[in-house]
């Protein structure tokens, strides 16, 4: 154990992070409930290394390697791969204001559903950099790959996105000015 873990303590580390980890995995995952059980795997693997943290980089992007490995190992499990809620299973009779989160959510739908199709580099690329806000050089450590690979992924998961979303999606505006989605019919 060196010098510089020794100033760690779990609770503070737990307690600056834990928002931002959860945000992060629920981006990852698509679901909230998801998101919170890989946080709680994250935290535990946080509180059984960080005695052993180096500091050879941030305790925060060490942290989010921890959690993007975690969230890796879920999708790894057959059971957990691309499950998504079908938008006609909802109830017919739906009010203005259920109606408008009605549309929000298939939008989200669509979105998540292509990024959850993208490769395992990819997406973590885009979550971490265009979601969470990460650099290109954070995205590099937290994945565990050199600074060019890492806008690579970014660059190439930017546009496996927008050529999916254009196969998939008709985007328009609507009466009030506000950006909507319909997914297109095969056919």
């Amino acid at each position: 154990m060196g010098p510089e873990s020794s100033r760690y303590v779990f609770e503070d580390v737990a307690e600056e992070l834990s928002d931002s980890l959860r945000r992060y995995l629920e981006r990852l995952v698509g679901d909230s409930s998801i998101a919170d059980d890989l946080l709680q795997d994250t935290l535990l693997k946080i509180a059984r290394a960080l005695p052993g943290f180096e500091g050879r980089s941030s305790v925060k992007t060490w942290a989010f390697t921890i959690a993007t490995r975690v969230a890796t190992d879920h999708f790894r499990r057959p059971q957990n791969r691309a499950q998504m809620v079908d938008i006609g299973e909802t109830a017919h009779t739906l009010d203005a204001e259920t109606d408008e989160n009605l549309v929000v959510d298939e939008m989200n739908s669509c979105v998540r559903e292509v990024i959850d199709s993208l490769p395992e580099d990819y997406r973590t690329a885009l979550v971490l950099h265009d979601l969470e806000g990460q650099t290109a050089a954070q995205v590099a450590e937290i994945a565990g790959c050199s600074l060019p690979t890492a806008k690579i992924r970014i660059h190439r998961a930017r546009r496996r996105l927008k050529e999916a979303l254009d196969d998939e999606c008709r985007f328009y505006r609507d009466s009030n000015n506000v950006f909507r989605c319909d997914r297109k019919q095969e056919s």
